[in-house]
């Protein structure tokens, strides 16, 4: 924001609500959480905040705040945080992202000159009049300490990467640094005496009295000296400064991102771009005139918008032109902001703004979107980021690593190993003088060639691209011929909740009481171990096996001496399942032909192991059950605002839903935005809230009516000079909506015209009212009757006129072009009366057809 002079006023904490709208929100717990990427922008025309999502360009939240219509705002955002100023009135707002509700209001004086900035949980209020600088609590907007207070006239009051607020003091040549303090636990609470934030450091930056501008930067602060013509950074604590080519006062962006500090000079439409303590570059900006925003570092090249035109000009390091963005062309205010690695092009008179990823790509916004919350759904979250590449190593040691004696043998098994960013490769098992390596997807082995009595112990490593991983050892085991029998068969059953239930009769022990059994579970190409159990049967755990996949199951009974058995044989093939993940992209969008009718689509769901036999949508207790990725929902009410579910169902049930907004067609709005007439026609201008719809649209008043175009209509075959009131319909699906206007058409007047002739007493006939006929009487009736003449006018004389009527024949003969007619024109004179057409001739080309017949 520009700065400005004005007094804020007393900030005391107001807790009545300011009554912003959502859009199409219901109750609370429809609220939607920010996130990044995303950034607030204010539509003034409309009065709303749209939430742009900067990876897909698309506005997913539209919010109303009533009364700011043509307001100026400043926005102060963070990922949970928004606070909003409104210019007009003073008012200060906090709104908690996460639940989209007003949390606290606060008044300051209306105007430039007062600003909000916020950081984190930090909030300020600078008053660069009086120069004082007050931390708020955000969440109460209420004073946190006592202010720090400077001389009067300071700028500057925005915070830089690392959390700091800097302020300039022109009057003493200074730039300083805030911190704020901590917050209260209790929102509103009195924070602990003492507790106030500080002013931690002060740098000389001018000479006293010189106009100063800020910009902070990701750590410090730029401020450019107007006066002298130079630009002094504070970085790490450090000053340097560099002297500038400019001859015109230059102005510096509120925030600059990365090393180059661009100062724009208006005046010649000039940047000079400052690093390290010097000049590097100097560029000219296309274009008359010197509404320049300040120009934006971003992503390796410089942003200025012409605010004449709404265009954005785009230039590399080396100051050449590279991209125009054109804007509406028509003069405004220019919003750039960087934000969330993104930069928000935002002109707040207008519907389109753009935003611009880090490899230069603008992409256009439709601010006034209705398929978003505030009108429609919104559209597909941004994807998360990519994860970090990890750090890749040699992996870690595998889990679990056990031994059961056999017949001269030993089975080991064990968990998986962590892979550390490389894929294993195998496993090498190592003991009883032998190494064996294994697939990595086989995690049990048989070793034989043993001798009973004797104590085994084995070790097992992973290896993979970076070489070989810690070994873990096994417990020891003594190979024996007392091993017990293998249960003779194995059942495996897969149940919905994502189990799977493994049992098995009870091995004979051979003498031995049987301690435990274990589970190995096969698929194609891999054995794992699943698990152990002292019991017939083992449930391995929702989630341990792949959902899809096909399973088979061995058991091996080990005696109380740790003796174990051969494997049992296979068990049946089961494959695990449940319930169905929730759909995702799930995008519902308003049905503008319909009324009470959303349409909602989806991408299908992971069926988790078994197919996906419907879905089930769901919105304002109405459901429908497809099984197809799309739906249509009807019977609801016109322009509502609803959440629509979809979950997806299968064998093991319904699973969770993915949820959305959507609003179906309401019922257009009308905005009049002005009319205007002739003398038998009344245009109206107007513009159109088509609800989500497709509107039609009638004007009509005065028993005429007009259709077409729902921005501009005209009725036509009025009375001239008459009070109308016209009343604008438009239709779309979901019913009407009306307006009216007042509009009077203009009147009409015509010229009495009466010219003497060339002889005799032709050359006196217009002269005066004489005994007789003469040109220019007006009668009580239309015809010429002595005893209902009303009187006569000289040539020239004007006269409105209202109608016309038929009437006598009158010929003006010679003295007015031979111009004869049965038509008489009712006037105002003496009230209304009647002259001859004869006599009268109308003005703007004497069209008797503009008036209408009395």
């Amino acid at each position: 924001m520009r700065g400005g002079l004005v007094t804020i006023g007393t900030v005391a904490a107001l807790l009545a609500a300011m009554g912003l709208t959502v859009l199409g929100l219901g109750a609370a717990d429809n609220a939607v959480a920010s996130f990044d990427a995303s950034s607030w922008l204010w539509s003034t025309t409309r009065s709303e905040l749209a939430r742009v999502n900067g990876v897909t360009a698309r506005v997913d939240t539209r919010m109303e705040v009533p009364g700011g219509r043509r307001h100026q705002m400043q926005v102060a955002q963070t990922d949970r945080l928004l606070i909003l100023r409104d210019l007009n009135t003073g008012r200060v707002s906090s709104l908690d992202l996460a639940t989209l509700q007003i949390t606290a209001t606060t008044p300051t004086a209306p105007g430039l000159g007062v600003s909000v900035a916020l950081h984190e949980d930090a909030a300020f209020v600078v008053d660069a009049v009086q120069g004082i600088v007050r931390q708020l609590d955000p969440r109460a907007l209420t004073p946190v300490g006592e202010p720090v207070r400077y001389p009067p006239g300071i700028t500057g009051g925005t915070f830089d990467g690392a959390g700091k607020l800097w302020i300039a003091v022109p009057s003493e040549g200074t730039v300083s640094a805030v911190t704020a303090a901590e917050l209260p636990e209790t929102p509103g609470d009195a924070p602990p005496a003492g507790l106030s934030p500080k002013r931690v450091e002060t740098y000389d930056v001018a000479e006293p009295a010189h106009e100063l501008v800020v910009s902070t930067l990701d750590e410090g602060v730029a401020v450019l000296d107007r006066t002298s013509a130079s630009l002094v950074t504070v970085v790490g604590g450090q000053t340097q400064r560099a002297e500038l080519s400019m001859t015109a006062p230059g102005n510096l962006p509120t925030r600059t991102s990365g090393p180059q500090v661009p100062v724009t000079v208006s005046g010649d439409r000039s940047v000079h771009v400052v690093r390290d303590s010097r000049e590097v570059k100097r560029f000219t900006v296309p274009g008359t005139g010197a509404r320049l925003s300040p120009a934006v570092s971003w992503a390796g090249r410089f942003y200025c918008a012409d605010e004449n035109t709404g265009t954005v000009y785009a230039f590399d390091t080396e100051g050449q032109l590279v991209q125009t963005v054109k804007g509406s062309g028509r003069p405004g205010p220019v919003e750039l902001e960087v934000r969330e690695n993104h930069l928000f092009i935002n002109p707040p008179d207008s519907s389109i703004a753009q935003v611009v990823d880090d490899r230069n790509q603008v992409r256009e916004v439709d601010k006034y979107a209705n398929d978003v919350l505030g009108g429609d759904p919104p559209p597909v979250a941004p994807p998360p980021p990519p994860p970090k590449k990890p750090k890749v190593s040699k992996p870690g040691a595998p889990k679990s690593v056990t031994a059961a004696a056999g017949d001269a043998s030993a089975r080991v098994s064990w968990q998986a190993a962590a892979s550390n960013g490389a894929e294993i490769t195998r496993y090498v098992v190592e003991g009883a003088g032998q190494t064996h390596q294994v697939g990595a997807n086989q995690r049990a082995l048989e070793i034989t060639g043993l001798t009973n009595g004797e104590t085994y112990t084995f070790s097992v490593h992973a290896v993979n691209a970076k070489g070989e991983g810690p070994a873990r050892r096994s417990n020891p085991v003594v190979p024996t011929a007392e091993v017990p029998d293998p249960p003779a068969s194995v059942t495996a059953e897969a149940r919905p909740d994502g189990t799977v239930r493994v049992s098995w009769p009870e091995a004979d022990g051979q003498g031995n009481k049987i301690a435990k059994y274990a589970v190995t579970a096969t698929s194609a190409g891999a054995s794992a171990p699943a698990g152990e159990s002292a019991k017939t049967e083992l449930v391995v755990p929702a989630g341990q096996l792949e959902y899809g996949t096909q399973y088979a199951f061995t058991v091996t009974a080990v005696s109380e001496k740790g003796a174990g058995s051969k494997a049992s044989p296979v068990s049946n093939t089961v494959v695990p399942f449940t319930m169905p993940k929730a759909p995702t992209e799930l995008r519902a969008s308003t049905v503008a032909d319909q009324p009470g009718t959303i349409a909602v689509q989806w991408s299908p769901a992971v069926d988790n192991g078994r197919p996906v036999t419907k879905y089930v949508v769901e919105a304002a207790g109405k459901s429908v059950e497809v099984t197809d990725v799309q739906a249509t929902v009807g019977g609801l009410g016109n322009g509502q605002n609803v959440t629509v579910k979809v979950k997806a169902v299968n064998e093991a049930g319904a699973g969770p839903e993915a949820s959305t907004t959507a609003r179906t067609v309401a019922e257009p709005r009308i905005t009049v935005t002005g009319s205007s007439a002739d003398a038998t026609s009344v245009t109206v201008t107007f513009t159109v809230d088509a609800g989500g719809g497709r509107a039609t649209c009638t004007a009509a008043t005065g028993g005429k009516t007009a259709s077409g175009s729902c921005s501009s209509l005209r009725v036509t075959g009025l009375t001239p000079g008459t009070a109308y009131t016209v009343t604008l319909t438009a239709s779309n699906a979901a019913g009407k909506g009306t307006a009216a206007r007042a509009q009077t058409t203009d009147p009409v007047y015509g010229v009495a015209t009466c010219k003497n002739g060339p002889d005799g007493d032709q050359r006196t006939y217009c002269d005066k009212d004489v005994p007789g006929r003469n040109g220019n009487e007006i009668f009580e009736v239309p015809r010429q009757d002595n005893d209902r003449q009303a009187g006569w006018v000289p040539d020239g004389h004007r006269l409105r006129t209202y109608c016309k009527v038929k009437g006598e024949d009158v010929d003006a003969w010679i003295y007015n072009n031979n111009k004869q007619s049965t038509w008489w024109v009712q006037v105002e004179y003496k009230g209304r009366t009647y002259i001859p057409w004869a006599w009268l001739n109308l003005e703007g080309g004497d069209d008797l057809g503009v008036l209408p017949t009395c």
